[in-house]
């Protein structure tokens, strides 16, 4: 059995990093500080934080786009081996409106905040 110490170990691998240069409003990097030190962290690190977080939302976005195209697809070609043309675009249709309810859903909700 583990020991309780090795248990909270947090093993981090080190991924290559690369620096860059960003001009951030002054307001904005004054509301990052405050947020930041609200959390006990650097400016640096919940910058990171948030573009982490937002980048695993679109690439999770993107992904689910694919499924659903593939499903689509998978199910089209069902119904065309079955005979069952008029489904087609029911299917579509379905998909590019639950595709356009999260963008919609998206933009609304960015602009709330």
């Amino acid at each position: 059995m583990n020991k309780p110490e090795d248990e909270l170990t947090l093993h981090l691998h080190p991924r290559p990093q690369e620096k860059v240069s960003l001009d951030i409003p002054t307001d904005t990097l004054a509301s990052l500080k405050k947020v930041a030190a609200s959390r006990d962290m650097s400016c640096e690190a919940l910058l990171k934080l948030y573009i982490g977080q937002g980048l695993r939302e679109d690439l999770a976005k993107s992904f689910s786009k694919r499924v659903l195209e593939a499903t689509a697809e998978v199910k089209a070609e069902a119904y065309f081996l079955r005979g069952i043309n008029s489904e087609y675009p029911t299917i579509n249709s379905h998909i590019n409106q639950s595709l356009k309810g999260q963008i919609h859903h998206k933009y609304n909700h960015d602009n709330l905040s």
